[in-house]
């Protein structure tokens, strides 16, 4: 009995942690970000790229907009610092970060895509 006892506490133990680990996995947000408008004309460019290329299935990221949700929009300055930019005369879009890198502008966008 006292045996039982001992391993029903390391399997509640055990199963806890799985249980915080699924959850972790679950809501984790993945480290890739492309920041977008909806009113931007190199946005777009690159977004069509991503469907005719079906990118999705090679890559796995975040979109946000930017131009109408402001905490996108400090997310993207904040990631713009991060990779050292100077962010005091504003950013634009797209912009693109891989977790460690940023990218600006349609085509070095579509460049790193095409890897």
């Amino acid at each position: 009995m006292k045996n039982l006892k001992k391993y029903q506490s390391l399997l509640i133990i055990i199963g806890i942690i799985l249980i915080v680990t699924g959850l972790v996995w679950i809501n984790r947000k993945p480290k890739m970000i492309l920041f977008y408008s909806n009113s931007c004309s190199h946005c777009k460019v690159v977004e069509e790229y991503i469907s005719a290329n079906n990118v999705k299935a090679k890559f796995q990221f975040q979109e946000l907009e930017v131009s109408q949700n402001q905490a996108n929009a400090v997310l993207l300055e904040q990631k713009a610092k991060q990779c050292g930019l100077d962010t005091s005369q504003g950013l634009g879009v797209p912009f693109f970060f891989d977790g460690e890198k940023c990218l600006s502008g349609d085509q070095d966008i579509i460049n790193y895509f095409q890897k």
